[in-house]
């Protein structure tokens, strides 16, 4: 939507709004503030061009580039914006596609600190008309399949994508922290079955977390490569999905119905023997 026009748009039918969301933060020493924003608008736009030449009636939406960094309000530059903040952005926004036939609204997040679930849940109940969902696109593959380390933030994988994405806003490798991060001393808290945030400047001295130093283009390329695929994919299916039938029976309930029409269609081959 950023770079077309009025001309364009006026009488072209569009099924599905993407907002790519990011964040501005640090990320270690070797990669700039804006790379949740660099690399989600790039992989909304590259996903958007495979759905597009699917037939799908997509558009993109202008990358809005603050995220939830609450956990680093003393790391300098790193611009908060607080979840009530986002959900009055989407308010607005939904109610702008909402107006304009637009019922298919996807929010592509780029950056771990943004949570949408709660908010497109309230958000869905005033729009009843509306299908919102949201996708983390960093969790559409397996990690361990194209890379050795993990980490989570500045790590070998953003590393890596950047390395492809955006080469020239990457500093050498020999430059990056090491990405060490602490953990709570509260095993649940460790575990992913109790949460609580973590103060960023208490974790990691260099702001990353999870080594860099075995990122590589070509890991970074093989990687976007399957999200993109799969992202244009999911656009795919949202623009020519109905909203109004947009589930299928579970395979037991499937099972049970075949069950019940064969043994109706023995009943009446037996009835008319």
């Amino acid at each position: 939507l950023a770079e077309t026009n009025w001309k364009a748009i006026k009488d072209r039918k569009i099924d599905l709004a993407v907002l790519p969301w990011g964040a501005t933060e640090a990320h270690n020493y070797h990669l700039p503030y804006s790379t949740d924003n660099i690399m989600v608008e790039k992989i909304a736009s590259e996903s958007a061009e495979i759905a597009w030449n699917n037939s799908a009636r997509v558009i993109v939406l202008p990358t809005i580039p603050f995220g939830v960094n609450t956990g680093q309000l003393d790391i300098k530059l790193n611009i908060n914006m607080n979840p009530s903040t986002q959900f009055a952005i989407l308010n607005d926004v939904i109610d702008v596609l909402n107006r304009h036939e637009i019922y298919k609204f996807l929010i592509l997040n780029g950056h771990g600190g943004n949570d949408f679930k709660q908010m497109i849940r309230e958000l869905g109940a005033k729009y009843p008309r509306m299908f919102i969902c949201g996708c983390n696109w960093y969790q559409s593959f397996s990690n361990s399949d194209f890379f050795e380390n993990g980490g989570g933030h500045a790590d070998e994988m953003e590393t890596s994508m950047m390395q492809f994405v955006a080469p020239e806003l990457v500093l050498p490798l020999n430059e990056a922290g090491s990405g060490i991060g602490k953990k709570f001393r509260i095993g649940a808290l460790n575990e992913k079955w109790a949460w609580a945030e973590r103060k960023w400047s208490k974790v990691t001295v260099d702001t990353g977390i999870g080594d860099p130093q075995k990122a590589s283009r070509a890991k970074g390329e093989q990687c976007f490569k399957e999200v993109i695929n799969k992202i244009g994919t999911l656009m795919t299916d949202l623009s020519g999905a109905d909203i109004n039938d947009m589930y299928t029976e579970s395979e037991v309930e499937s099972h049970a119905s075949k069950i019940c029409l064969s043994v109706c269609c023995s009943n009446v081959c037996n009835h008319i023997l």
